[in-house]
């Protein structure tokens, strides 16, 4: 990584469409402005509604769940910028916050920023408590450390119940998005 840029992990999701086309195609679309270093394996999970429960999300189909790690020197605003153009050139358009989509790009990670701002927040704010988050992400980054809660994803991921880990299953190893 050149010292201008950070490494960041991305949260990849699709619930509508070809689900792994579509994270794919995020993938092949972000290497144009930033440097692809590693991606989870792809798992499928249940849909989590607005009040963190599977139950408030049972009408909608379930999620394609990834994360990859970039290095990028934009900056958060500019790379969620970018991240929402991708999003629309693949089909998602404004929504309801909990609606069913054909990708969601969130930011997790950012270097050892703390990013608090109208449009983004960063860390992610319920990184911690997702499970469909802390799995892929602890494969390809169990030793980083959460910049505010000072835990890495690998004890964040082992405080989960086994009912939150329940709706998460590994459908494909690393290197699913390359086929």
């Amino acid at each position: 990584m050149s010292a201008d840029e950070e490494a960041v992990y991305l949260g990849l999701g699709a619930n509508l469409g070809n689900r792994a086309a579509n994270l794919r195609m995020a993938l092949r679309y972000m290497s144009s402005l930033a440097r692809v270093d590693a991606v989870s394996s792809l798992y499928e999970t249940v849909p989590v509604g607005s009040n963190g429960s599977p139950e408030a999300s049972q009408d909608q189909p379930s999620f394609y769940n990834a994360v990859c790690r970039i290095a990028t020197g934009l900056s958060p605003e500019a790379l969620l910028d970018y991240l929402e153009r991708v999003e629309f050139e693949i089909g998602r358009r404004p929504a309801p916050h909990w609606a069913a989509r054909p990708v969601d790009l969130d930011v997790l990670l950012y270097g050892e920023r703390v990013v608090e701002t109208d449009r983004l927040g960063v860390p992610h704010l319920r990184l911690a408590e997702r499970a469909f988050v802390l799995v892929p992400l602890a494969e390809i980054a169990a030793d980083v450390r959460h910049p505010v809660l000072g835990r890495t994803i690998g004890e964040m991921l082992a405080s989960l119940d086994e009912p939150e880990l329940a709706g998460v299953t590994r459908l494909e190893p690393p290197g699913w998005e390359r086929t």
